[in-house]
């Protein structure tokens, strides 16, 4: 387990240093994996309408609802390896 949050914690260093910008979609996976994995279940209620980036975070983070920490971790650290 350390040595998985090791990676992830690298991992997350390496994701502000990519050698170009990933797209809206991979950019959301990246976040919904990170607060997965940092913070387990979404909570709360889902942004209105008007906020679309607000919604569109908390609907990418929903759809990992249930996935392990430990899960998230390994899917974070093989995405952003996958994006270097």
């Amino acid at each position: 387990m350390a040595d998985l949050k090791s990676q992830f914690e690298q991992a997350v260093k390496d994701s502000k240093s990519l050698p170009e910008k990933p797209d809206n979609m991979t950019l959301l996976k990246i976040y919904a994996l990170y607060k997965q994995a940092s913070s387990g279940d979404v909570e709360g209620k889902r942004p209105g309408f008007s906020d679309m980036v607000g919604r569109a975070k908390w609907d990418a983070w929903n759809a990992a609802k249930g996935q392990i920490p430990e899960a998230a971790m390994q899917e974070y650290v093989d995405l952003i390896e996958a994006l270097k």
